[in-house]
């Protein structure tokens, strides 16, 4: 697969995954835990493919391609979370850890962005929904943790997954655009 491929075919990968982690946080659409936490698993796998590919298919060593790897390693941290089955104080720091990373990752794609001759106002407001929305997810993490509520901490994380699945679904489309040559 060449660089150009891999680049649109993992960004609409990850689109996918935080659309399917949004849906997972959303509790009239999923009501059952066990279905909820399963469709945030299969979300985060996505995003961390979708975001390695994206790595993989940008040329040399770029911010941005540091960034797809950061968040990449963001969303696998949030998978380990997942992956302990007892509500802990681990599992709720791994979700905090991994949000915080991914943020730290689209910010580095968002600084990408800037470089160079050609402003992509698209890629830089789909980079800074995802960064607000995964610094919301990790805000809302970290409330739960401190107060120990988490029916008014939800609204937060849910709002937080919503900016990010529309940042990436943003970013998807614009690299879809871009590749045809679409203004």
């Amino acid at each position: 697969m060449d660089s150009e491929n891999k680049i649109l075919i993992g960004s609409w990968i990850q689109a996918v995954g935080t659309v399917l982690s949004a849906v997972s946080s959303t509790r009239f659409l999923v009501r059952v835990e066990e279905q909820s936490e399963g469709l945030d698993m299969v979300g985060n796998v996505l995003q961390a493919t979708g975001n390695a590919l994206e790595a993989d298919g940008q040329e040399g060593y770029t911010i941005g391609k540091i960034g797809n790897g950061i968040q990449a390693i963001g969303n696998i941290t949030v998978i380990s979370g997942l992956l302990i089955e007892e509500d802990t104080i681990i599992r709720d720091k791994l979700f905090i850890s991994g949000n915080l990373l991914q943020a730290l990752g689209g910010a580095a794609a968002l600084r990408d962005e800037w470089d160079g001759p050609d402003v992509d106002t698209m890629a830089i407001i789909g980079n800074l929904l995802q960064v607000i929305g995964n610094s919301l997810q990790a805000i809302g993490g970290a409330n739960e943790i401190k107060t120990g509520e988490s029916e008014s901490i939800e609204a937060i994380i849910n709002t937080g997954s919503w900016i990010q699945a529309i940042g990436s679904v943003i970013l998807a489309i614009d690299i879809t655009k871009e590749q045809a040559n679409i203004k």
